[in-house]
């Protein structure tokens, strides 16, 4: 007998703590499901879609994007130890000709042998013969789709006339690489031009910013809010004497639009800034 009530009790007990283990997850799915309910259906695709893309930024305009089984290097500077945790790419995207965008030692130093690398013709023109058929050339306002992924070029050039000897319209490519619902933005070096002032459905824009090369924090922030992009990177702003202040830039845009988020990455992590 004294068996059979220990049974009986211990099973209660068991009973009653399921039970509200059950409620504690019905409460919590419910909360979740009131918290959705606030936001649109797109809203809430792009956002578990978005957690699906990773960016890691290697250095000043470096990065790489992994979604499933793609992998995107962004300007690959630094030598093969820039990469050496990174996975192999599938795609290559170089925006410009300068050595902190297009470094041909890098690209020889990493195992390319299943990427396919996206530049304009002026970054073409300076690979060597060995690249010629890995190589998609897009110029400003056209676009490919390789790998599942639509790119965009985008124009990227100086406005101020003592810039205009940087980066010359038509020359180099900011890109929009359109994935699985998602458009992100990689500005290259620019400034604060109409192109990028009237882009549409920007989900991440990685936005450069660095005197006397591309532009002020005033100008970038100027820009982003005429563009409103869900969320906004500040990159590429280690400049020539000075830093530029991205805490200014994120001011500018919070006052403008607190609907922009802005996301700090660490972009120099072999600097204090």
């Amino acid at each position: 007998m004294k068996i059979n009530k220990l049974l009986f009790l211990s099973l209660a007990f068991a009973f009653v703590i399921s039970c509200k283990d059950v409620k504690k997850a019905e409460v919590e799915t419910n909360a979740t499901t009131e918290t959705d309910e606030k936001k649109s259906v797109t809203e809430i695709i792009n956002e578990r879609k978005s957690e699906d893309i990773k960016i890691i930024p290697i250095e000043h305009a470096t990065a790489v994007i992994e979604y499933n089984d793609i992998v995107v290097y962004i300007d690959p500077v630094g030598g093969a130890d820039a990469f050496k945790d990174q996975k192999k790419p599938t795609l290559i995207l170089i925006t410009d000709i300068h050595g902190d965008h297009l470094s041909s030692e890098t690209l020889d130093a990493l195992d390319t042998t299943n990427a396919t690398i996206v530049v304009p013709q002026a970054v073409a023109d300076k690979l060597s013969e060995k690249y010629k058929e890995q190589l998609v050339i897009l110029s400003n306002g056209s676009s490919k789709e390789l790998s599942d992924i639509t790119i965009e070029a985008i124009p990227m050039y100086n406005l101020r006339k003592e810039a205009l000897k940087f980066h010359e319209k038509g020359r180099g490519n900011g890109y929009i690489l359109n994935i699985d619902g998602q458009r992100i933005y990689f500005s290259g070096d620019t400034e604060d031009i109409s192109e990028m002032r009237s882009l549409k459905n920007i989900d991440k824009a990685f936005i450069c910013m660095n005197l006397p090369y591309t532009m002020t924090e005033e100008s970038a922030a100027a820009a982003v809010l005429d563009f409103k992009p869900k969320q906004v990177y500040p990159y590429h702003y280690r400049g020539k004497p000075d830093v530029s202040d991205v805490a200014k830039f994120k001011q500018l845009v919070d006052a403008g639009n607190q609907d922009i988020e802005v996301i700090q990455l660490d972009w120099y992590p072999n600097e204090e800034y």
